[in-house]
């Protein structure tokens, strides 16, 4: 059983920002020698997570207001009170949601439904940098 490990860097507006890395994580099992295997898709930090989602505009517009429902802005959160950088809410939406997704693939091509795609979710309050790590393991 082979691994191959790979990085993808995403750089995210301020406030909650989604992306479509389908392409991106595709492009980096097709570069790689493992033809049949599972990859896992981690991002590194506590504000951001991944999941998958139709990635339309407005299902992620729904996205947003039940993530406003779920952790509000605007509300006091503890966390704030300890570090002043208000992204208490960001720590709870990314933790619900969680930093990694496992995808399977066979003769290089990821298994997702027609409208599935690979979301990353950076739900932090600044603008940031993320780097998302691909675990891949197969044959």
């Amino acid at each position: 059983m082979a691994v191959e490990t790979r990085t993808i860097h995403v750089s995210s507006r301020e406030g909650m920002d989604v992306f479509d890395i389908t392409e991106a994580v595709q492009k980096e099992i097709e570069r790689g020698k493992i033809r049949d295997g599972i990859v896992t898709v981690f991002v590194k930090g506590s504000t951001a997570a991944l999941s998958t989602i139709e990635y339309e505009p407005n299902l992620l517009k729904d996205f947003e207001n039940a993530m406003e429902r779920v952790a509000p802005s605007g509300i006091s959160y503890e966390h704030d009170k300890t570090w002043g950088d208000k992204n208490g809410k960001s720590h709870i939406r990314a933790a619900i949601m969680g930093p990694s997704l496992t995808v399977p693939f066979t003769g290089r091509k990821l298994i997702l439904g027609t409208w599935q795609q690979i979301g990353l979710f950076d739900f932090d309050v600044p603008a940031r940098k993320r780097e998302i790590v691909l675990q891949i393991v197969g044959d």
